[in-house]
């Protein structure tokens, strides 16, 4: 059966500015894709793309890309074939990670509904091995991110990932413990800090009881990663120190945690073989993600069962989705009350 193919670029504000230290944002572009069946009354897989200028990309090259991924998706006609579908689109477009997994997730949103089964069941994972998002703390003023994390604690969610990389990272942290004294506690630096300060600073973070420090160092020193690792007082996660498949084996003796990300890697494929890479060199592993829709989100939200930490929150962060996806109750992720096949995701309104 002949398959239809389309995309279609929003930009979707933030509830608050997101800062990290590398700057702040207040909007994410999202480029939505939609592969479907020639028949009218067919299934629709529905994916999306959240680039970062971080990884090299903008909407506009993931615009300018997507009718060559789709091209061949076209020219290969089975959606089924996802191996090979994967490993065309990477010999079509080398990077532009986020637009090949946006094709993806569509393809394995659509396949999941042919079969009428939610993506985890295909994969045959259990849902009841789920696990709760974190809840990200962008860098602000103090006064701002003490009344952000007052309304984390009142829409339910029990761990926060809070944003670092100032010079008032400590200060942070104890007005952070202030408000929120038993919430599970992670920090990510995004690179801000260098190697020997890394360790000083965790010193006195550890002093908080955080569960773990992502990206102290810049991923361009992975030797500093290194030394981090080997002198914290706690675990260190690796971000973008972890992007492809490739990067497991060497952050593996770098870290404790790899961090993967669908917007990174390029794809749910790659997504699982990393999760596996990851396991058999001693790592935990846990899925971030950047601020999406949950077009995309709800596809990452079915490898929870593999997982060790979701930070999976970037459709939280939105004013406002077209998109609704797997439900997350007080940041739960709750595949067993997924009701709806594929990755769930549905589209408010049909594009053209």
């Amino acid at each position: 059966m002949a398959l239809e193919t389309s995309f279609e670029r929003r930009s979707l504000p933030l509830e608050y500015p997101f800062g990290i230290a590398r700057g702040t944002t207040t909007e994410t572009p999202v480029v939505f894709v939609r592969i479907g069946d020639a028949a009218d009354d067919g299934p629709t897989g529905i994916g999306a793309a959240a680039p970062s200028a971080h990884y090299g990309e903008t909407a506009a090259t993931v615009e300018a890309v997507l009718p060559d991924l789709l091209a061949v998706v076209e020219d290969i006609g089975d959606p089924h074939q996802l191996e090979r579908i994967e490993r065309r689109l990477r010999e079509t477009v080398r990077r532009n990670p986020s637009a090949r997994t946006a094709v993806s997730i569509a393809l394995h949103d659509l396949v999941a509904k042919r079969l009428e089964v939610p993506l985890y069941r295909y994969w045959g994972l259990d849902p009841a091995e789920t696990l709760e998002t974190s809840y990200t703390i962008g860098l602000d003023d103090l006064e701002t991110m003490r009344e952000k994390t007052e309304t984390a604690l009142e829409r339910g969610y029990g761990t926060l990932k809070v944003k670092l990389g100032t010079e008032r990272d400590l200060e942070i942290i104890r007005t952070i413990r202030s408000v929120a004294p038993d919430v599970r506690l992670f920090v990510d630096a995004n690179e801000a800090w260098t190697p020997r300060e890394a360790v000083a600073k965790i010193e006195r973070l550890a002093e908080f009881d955080l569960a773990f420090v992502e990206q102290p160092v810049p991923a361009e020193d992975p030797e500093g990663l290194r030394f981090v690792s080997e002198h914290s007082a706690l675990p260190i996660a690796a971000d973008e120190s972890c992007v492809t498949l490739a990067d497991i084996p060497r952050i593996a003796d770098r870290c404790d945690i790899a961090n993967l990300k669908l917007m990174k890697c390029g794809g749910l494929g790659e997504a699982k073989r990393m999760i596996h890479a990851a396991r058999a060199h001693g790592l935990e592993v846990m899925c971030g993600c950047m601020t999406e829709s949950d077009a995309s989100i709800a596809a990452a939200c079915h490898l929870a069962p593999l997982l060790d930490y979701a930070d999976l929150d970037g459709s939280l962060l939105l004013a406002d989705d077209p998109a609704d996806g797997v439900p997350m109750p007080d940041g739960r992720i709750d595949l067993a009350g997924l009701e709806r096949p594929g990755t769930g995701a549905v589209l408010e309104s049909e594009f053209d």
